[in-house]
């Protein structure tokens, strides 16, 4: 207990120079009693979740044990703000992206199938995803790799280019001939539109 009074009476830049010289964690530990509750504060701000505000200051925090040790830091609680904003941002774009691929799929789904009645793919969404991936494998080799670039990958056609050496028309006909032949395989297997 005394050992913890003697932390609260050190300033943010000493606990910083000790944690470096000792590599003990204590001294973040101490940070952390000090700044937690602001940093959650912003994380509640960004996300509007607050356990993922939670998950996201103890991630904040645990990263300090790395970063402290990289930096050259004069005013810890504005360094620290920033981080914070900086990790919730890139938290924030990188869901963005998942989010992205998602609703790629989503409308590969669709469009592959046409499915009209939305009911139908809630209903019976394990069975047909199965049915779809086991229809993909059953494309050619070419057609299989460009649509799941594109759809499930997010990849641009650019991006499959350069990945594949195919020229862009090769990649723009294997994922039509693809979709078309993909159509035909679900219809095989009793996908209805």
């Amino acid at each position: 207990m005394s050992d913890h009074i003697n932390y609260t009476e050190l300033s943010d830049n000493e606990l910083i120079e000790r944690f470096r010289y000792s590599h003990d964690n204590k001294y973040v530990g101490e940070l952390y009693l000090r700044y937690a509750h602001l940093v959650l504060g912003l994380c509640i701000k960004y996300y509007q979740d607050k356990e993922k505000a939670k998950d996201a200051t103890m991630s904040i925090f645990e990263n300090l044990i790395t970063e402290l040790k990289r930096h050259s830091i004069t005013h810890f609680k504005s360094w620290l703000y920033t981080v914070s904003k900086n990790y919730c941002l890139q938290d924030f774009r990188k869901n963005q992206t998942i989010r992205k691929k998602e609703d790629a799929y989503q409308v590969f789904l669709k469009e592959t199938v046409e499915l009209t009645d939305e009911t139908h793919l809630n209903t019976e969404n394990e069975q047909w995803l199965s049915k779809l991936e086991d229809s993909l494998k059953d494309l050619k080799e070419n057609q299989q790799m460009c649509l799941r670039m594109f759809y499930l990958d997010g990849m641009s056609y650019a991006d499959i280019v350069e990945k594949t050496n195919y020229t862009l028309n090769e990649v723009k006909s294997n994922i039509q001939n693809g979709k078309r032949n993909l159509k035909i395989k679900l219809e095989e297997k009793g996908v209805r539109k």
